[in-house]
């Protein structure tokens, strides 16, 4: 059953019921939800439109048999936006934000004893499939920019790695075990959830992602034949998108920008 959290959302069903209706049949029982936002929050870039987090909240809950939302997302200590974004995350989503500090790891760039048709060092950042298919001039152009920047004193760089795939595939098949959930609802397209998500369909359970266009994994897209269920965000927009970006125009595929 759908109970609008707020006026605007009442308006907003009023004026979009056939969406309502469409999402009610994907929240069947007992729902939980899961939202990998550090894989969400880049799809801004194709959508040209962002997720207002509490807006986001504020319409999932309006539906009854929704248990429990999480959210998951890094906090890189230290940082004041970082940290600031992550308080606000946690007024919002209390109990069902988790974080945990990003990684910063540090990556050498230290061409000083590489030839300069040497592979050695691009391959920390190339995979071996692409660099075979580089020929030599561009090998040696790779490395020259590595020896620019040498010159320039900068010898390492660095790489920020934070990810929750472990955590939300475990809380995930924790609460099949504990809390007899019907329908797993995840915020993702990473293929990493792969086993997770056929376990749970394996078990009988319903199992769905929302995600937008072209952002599901080919592993992912492949499970739709074992029964996992796909919704693009998109036809939610005028729901969670920041305010702002209600009146923007609109593609001509279900109300939403053509990708």
């Amino acid at each position: 059953m759908f109970n609008p959290k707020t006026q605007r959302i009442q308006g907003l069903s009023e004026k979009y019921n056939s969406v309502i209706r469409q999402v009610g049949l994907f929240f069947k029982g007992k729902v939980n939800i899961y939202i990998d936002y550090a894989n969400v929050r880049p799809w801004a870039t194709k959508l040209r439109w962002n997720i207002d987090l509490k807006r986001l909240r504020q319409f999932l809950e309006s539906f009854n048999n929704v248990n429990s939302i999480k959210i998951y997302d890094g906090t890189l200590v230290g940082d004041i936006k970082s940290e600031e974004k992550s308080e606000m995350m946690q007024k919002i989503f209390k109990k069902g934000f988790i974080t945990k500090p990003v990684k910063i790891m540090k990556q050498s760039i230290d061409y000083s004893s590489i030839p300069n048709d040497s592979t050695s060092l691009l391959e920390k950042f190339i995979r071996r499939c692409l660099l075979r298919k580089y020929d030599i001039e561009t090998i040696e152009y790779l490395n020259s920019r590595f020896r620019e920047m040498n010159q320039k004193g900068v010898y390492c760089i660095e790489d920020l790695k934070c990810n929750f795939d472990v955590e939300i595939g475990r809380d995930m098949l924790l609460d099949f075990e504990r809390e007899g959930v019907d329908t797993y609802i995840l915020w993702s397209g990473d293929s990493d959830f792969y086993e997770p998500i056929k376990q749970l369909l394996n078990d009988g359970k319903r199992v769905m992602l929302f995600a937008t266009a072209r952002k599901v994994s080919k592993e992912l897209n492949s499970l739709q034949e074992f029964g996992l269920e796909i919704f693009d965000i998109q036809k939610i927009r005028e729901f969670i998108c920041w305010k702002k970006q209600i009146n923007m125009p609109k593609g001509p595929q279900d109300g939403a920008l053509k990708l």
